[in-house]
């Protein structure tokens, strides 16, 4: 082998190292200790798993809810430097559970208090979904409504006033195309500004003086 050949192999393995331990810099980041949590809660068939895809990085784990086989995916993924769990729950109509997946669902919510939970819902049959909605908030979580497949809604002519919603229930309202990722980068900031604090007290306080608003809607 010549001078410029082993000159050659000395520089790629280097690059090979250092693109090693970079990889291992940054799996170590995701294996740390998540630093809030957000569960990922709506019916079958809403694009639930696709917006969980979106949202979390390379740090992805599948198991059984203990006692079950019911699988509920965990993953990771870092919004303005703080690291957060991000959990795919089965699916659910409903928080008086009729199924299994229903009652894995339900037990984690309540076991885990996540600081976050999304709701996803299919834009187009919203009315039918907001009862969960309602339950969600009534519970007492902190609730982000993920308003999935909006492409399909404005192909059919429906027009959903979300700043109205967003004031009625007092929760922030996100619309989403999770086949394409438009509305994502919003979903991740209206995350990480539901789990502070300061902004859950705020929302809190809203939605005891709008509570009247609440129980028209639940009618």
């Amino acid at each position: 082998m010549s001078k410029l050949d082993e000159k050659f192999q000395s520089r790629k393995s280097i690059g090979a190292r250092i693109a090693e331990w970079w990889s291992r810099r940054k799996r170590g980041t995701y294996e740390s200790k998540p630093q809030r949590q957000v569960a990922i809660v709506g019916s079958p068939n809403v694009g639930k798993s696709l917006i969980f895809n979106r949202l979390t990085g390379i740090y992805i784990t599948v198991s059984n809810y203990p006692g079950t086989t019911v699988e509920v995916f965990r993953g990771r993924t870092y919004i303005e430097g703080v690291l957060y769990e991000i959990v795919d729950t089965p699916g659910m109509y409903s928080l008086s559970p009729s199924s299994e997946e229903e009652r894995v669902a339900r037990k984690l919510l309540m076991e885990e208090r996540p600081d976050v939970v999304i709701h996803v819902v299919d834009a187009k049959n919203l009315a039918r979904m907001l009862p969960l909605t309602l339950q969600l908030i009534e519970a007492g979580f902190e609730v982000i409504l993920a308003l999935n497949m909006m492409d399909e809604a404005n192909k059919f002519g429906l027009r959903i006033d979300t700043e109205l919603l967003s004031e009625i229930l007092c929760i922030k309202i996100v619309p989403v195309v999770a086949t394409t990722g438009e509305g994502i980068d919003e979903l991740r900031r209206a995350i990480h500004a539901t789990s502070k604090r300061d902004d859950a007290n705020q929302i809190r306080r809203l939605r005891e003086r709008n509570r009247p608003h609440s129980g028209t809607l639940a009618r």
